[in-house]
């Protein structure tokens, strides 16, 4: 199980690193999407929100290959890949296979380090 969290988490930060970084360099092309998915997409890019996320992807993608703050990465990213799912889920369903995959890495890695957040799972504050 170490192992495959070890795999999970450099995907999971070179995914992230990559799509990040895609968003303030633009090297990967991608047209943009029709309908409601794009008037939402639309919407996030005028208002400057989509800043806000790519940084939110690139932090978390460095500290997850660099081994340090994991558990804080995961926490970023944790809203992040919500929201990446159900924008596919609902609105852009073609890249929903990819979304699968992100979330399947993330449990991956939360499960290598499940320890750091056993306070959150206790009943008693």
């Amino acid at each position: 199980m170490r192992i495959a969290s070890l795999i999970a988490r450099y995907l999971l930060g070179i995914i992230f690193l990559v799509f990040g970084a895609n968003g303030f360099l633009h090297f990967i092309p991608m047209p943009p999407p029709t309908g409601l998915a794009g008037q939402y997409m639309g919407a996030l890019f005028v208002s400057h929100f989509l800043v806000v996320v790519f940084l939110l992807e690139l932090i978390p993608a460095i500290l997850l290959l660099a081994g340090r703050y994991v558990a804080l990465a995961l926490v970023l990213l944790g809203p992040v890949i919500v929201n990446i799912f159900l924008f596919h889920a609902f609105l852009a369903p073609s890249g929903l296979p990819l979304a699968v995959v992100v979330v399947v890495l993330w449990l991956l890695v939360f499960a290598g380090v499940r320890s750091a957040f056993n306070g959150i799972f206790q009943a008693k504050a």
